[in-house]
Order: structure tokens, then C-alpha cells, then sequence
């Protein structure tokens, strides 16, 4: 597998692959949110989930990937930091503000950062029919949080702190996307970067809800331990997905296509949520798959 997978790096195959996995990455990171923003605590939802996909990855990274190469631990270190930082202020704003006007401002303002990010970082250009691809996408990701912000009736006493946060946690969102695409590249073998980087990305939140964790009645704990497990064995395939789309494609588009995930935001808000859709979100929708489809075929 790892073999076939750096053979596609820079080839039209790879470039289709990055593409499918960005996708694939958008769908199940707007499942991911949604899981953490549900019934329980956000940060109690995250620490489940990161201890379960802590828990998988442990005997990957210690029996089934290649040993990581020396460089790669002050890597793992950095992304530890800014993963971290991600976590907190995400937890922070999804406490603070509805699923539906706070998630699609952090996705908006990921891409736009990342782009830059990936221009600094890898040399990626855009050309002028990209750019008003991520135009529209952008128009519609913060369209469709300015809807949601007029019309949202819960939690609007603390809306405008969680919108703060929300480009806070975007721009980290940019920060490890384009570091870990960093990372995923230094090493000869991206299993190995991936197993390890959920081992150690998955210490920080359980240690810090402990007290937390012990203050739940036991009828809370299964429950949780449920959603803990389904929310890890999307995050592996989620983060996984768009890292190694990173590796493969380049990172500026893989970030842009996969905030396509604020579409599937607002059908689980409608679906899962009990959060309403009309038609002017359904068109601000459109726009966002619009954006991502002019940045695709505009390369």
C-alpha cells in the first residue's frame, strides 16, 4: 500500500486520489463536528474521541509502521502544539454558539489561510479562474453562517465571543493543515506519520477533562464511550484522508475542496440536529459545491 501510494505523488492519478480523499475528508469531518457539537459536552465528546483513536493507533505505531526517522519528533512535537491550540478554541466556540453559524465560519476561514499558507510554505500558486473559484466558495461557506447567524434562536447571547473564536479556530485550522501536510511529507513512509501523529495528538484531551470525566454519573459513560468510538474511527479517516491528500495533491486545493464539508454541516444540523433549511441556504450551498468545482477544473 505504501509503495502504490508514493508512486501516485505528483503523477494525474495522484492528483484524482487527492482529490477523492479531500472529498472523502469533508464528509466524515462534518459527521466529526457534529458528533462532538451533539448531546454531551463538547470537550468531554472530544476527549472520547480522542482516547478511543489514541487507543487504535497505539499498536500501529508501535508494531505495524516503520519507526519514525529522528527529524520527525521535534515534527510530531509541533503538531502536538498546534493541535492542541485547535481543540481548545473549537471546544471553546462550539460551547458558546450554534453548530451551524459557528462551523461554517471556522471552515471558511481555514482555506483562505491555508492557501497562503501553502503559496509560503510549498511554492503553490493559484491561477485567476482558481481564485474565483474560492471566491464563490467562500462566498457561500460565509453566506450561509451570516443566514444562520439572523436567524439561529438559541445561544445568541454569546454568538458574537463564539463567531471570535470561530476564526481563531479557523486559523489554526489553516496552521495544521498546512504543517501537517509538512509533516506528512518528511518522512519515507506517511503510515508512519499518521499512526504516530494520532498517538500523541490523542494524549492532550483526555489528561485535561479528567476531573471532568470523573464528576459524570455512570449512566453517562456508555453513552459517551459510544460516541467516542464512532467519533475516532471517523477522525482517523477524516484527518487521515485530507493529510494524505496533502501528500499527494496540492495543499491549497486539498484544503479548499474539503471545506465542501459545510454542505454536509448544514444537511446533519437539518437531519440529525433538529436545525431548519430553506431555500436561500440550499443556494448559498450551491455555492460552496460551486467554488469547489471551479477550483478543480480551473488547475
Amino acid at each position: 500500500m505504501t509503495a502504490w501510494l508514493t508512486s501516485l505523488e505528483g503523477t494525474a492519478t495522484g492528483q484524482q486520489v487527492a482529490l477523492a480523499l479531500a472529498l472523502l475528508a469533508a464528509l466524515l469531518h462534518a459527521v466529526f463536528g457534529a458528533l462532538q457539537k451533539g448531546r454531551h459536552d463538547p470537550w468531554i465528546s472530544r476527549a472520547a474521541m480522542d482516547l478511543f483513536y489514541m487507543l487504535i493507533a497505539l499498536p500501529f505505531a508501535l508494531f505495524v509502521v516503520p519507526w519514525p526517522e529522528p527529524h520527525m519528533w521535534p515534527i510530531f512535537a509541533g503538531a502536538f502544539v498546534i493541535h492542541t491550540g485547535y481543540k481548545v478554541f473549537q471546544a471553546m466556540a462550539y460551547t458558546r454558539g450554534a453548530y451551524t453559524v459557528v462551523y461554517p465560519v471556522v471552515r471558511g476561514t481555514g482555506p483562505l489561510f491555508a492557501v497562503f499558507g501553502a503559496w509560503l510554505l510549498f511554492g503553490e500558486t493559484f491561477n485567476a479562474w482558481q481564485w474565483l473559484g474560492v471566491a464563490v466558495l467562500l462566498s457561500g461557506i460565509f453566506g450561509l453562517a451570516a443566514y444562520n447567524l439572523v436567524h439561529v434562536s438559541v445561544a445568541r447571547d454569546t454568538l458574537i465571543p463564539a463567531l471570535g473564536l470561530a476564526v481563531l479556530t479557523g486559523a489554526f485550522v489553516a496552521l495544521y493543515t498546512t504543517y501537517d501536510a509538512y509533516g506528512i511529507r518528511a518522512t519515507a513512509d506517511p503510515f508512519t506519520f499518521l499512526a504516530w501523529f494520532f498517538f500523541i495528538d490523542g494524549l492532550f484531551m483526555p489528561l485535561w477533562t479528567w476531573r471532568q470525566w470523573r464528576a459524570l454519573p455512570a449512566s453517562a459513560l456508555a453513552p459517551l464511550l459510544r460516541r467516542g468510538l464512532i467519533g475516532a474511527v471517523v477522525a482517523i479517516f477524516s484527518f487521515g484522508s485530507i493529510m494524505m491528500a496533502t501528500r499527494l495533491g496540492q495543499v491549497g486545493q486539498a484544503a479548499v475542496l474539503r471545506e465542501t464539508s459545510t454542505v454536509f454541516a448544514a444537511a446533519i444540523g437539518w437531519l440529525a440536529l433538529g436545525e431548519t433549511v430553506g431555500p436561500r441556504r440550499v443556494a448559498l450551498m450551491a455555492l460552496i459545491a460551486a467554488g469547489a468545482v471551479i477550483v478543480q477544473f480551473a488547475a
